[in-house]
């Protein structure tokens, strides 16, 4: 019962957001009274906590899973925003800026873990592009991840990229043809070329 509705809790924060599902909702979703999710969550604060760590799991083992695959580096990081794109619905309820509002500490403590997954992801990749001849060897690898992370942070900040206006998918697409048309060799370039004709 603990992964029904920590499935059921996930997929509706996701659609509607953090602040707008009520622990009603999700019972009524899921068919079941609401004390029911009350015996294994006392509040709905400990259920998003739970809920954010669910996810936060489910997204580490996806991104796993995919780089067990050993694509070139610039298949393994579209895949990869292809798997994210798919599990966080893209977000078009802005849930990142209501766990950041109202649940500040669990955003705090995701967003921490997140770095540091991201951050090694994207260390690897790098370092894998270099020895493959696909990313130019003059690259920053620390530098670069972390403007990675914090450009992919700032793609969310609903201030900057309006949801009437950006599409999750368009500024990700735009943001990663950016990152990867600024540290590829001719070699890279054409894998990414290829990849986008193929795509289109």
């Amino acid at each position: 019962m603990e992964n029904k509705i920590l499935d059921t809790a996930a997929e509706m924060f996701l659609n509607y957001g953090f602040k707008s599902v009520t622990m009603d909702d999700i019972a009524n979703e899921i068919g079941i009274s609401k004390k029911t999710i009350y015996v294994h969550y006392k509040n709905k604060s400990i259920l998003v906590e739970k809920t954010v760590e669910y996810l936060f799991h489910k997204i580490s083992a996806g991104i796993e899973e995919i780089r067990d695959q050993e694509k070139n580096p610039i298949e393994e990081i579209l895949e990869i925003k292809r798997f994210l794109l798919y599990n966080l619905k893209e977000e078009k309820s802005s849930p990142e800026y209501q766990l950041e509002k109202y649940y500040p500490k669990v955003y705090k403590d995701v967003k921490q873990k997140q770095y540091c997954v991201m951050s090694e992801c994207v260390v690897c990749n790098l370092e894998r592009g270099l020895e493959l001849g696909l990313y130019r060897k003059n690259i920053n690898t620390e530098f670069i991840s972390k403007i990675y992370f914090n450009s992919m942070m700032a793609l969310k900040n609903k201030d900057l990229f309006p949801l009437n206006n950006f599409s999750m998918q368009m500024l990700m697409n735009n943001y990663l043809e950016y990152h990867l048309r600024g540290i590829c060799t001719e070699k890279g370039l054409e894998i990414l070329n290829r990849h986008q004709l193929t795509n289109q």
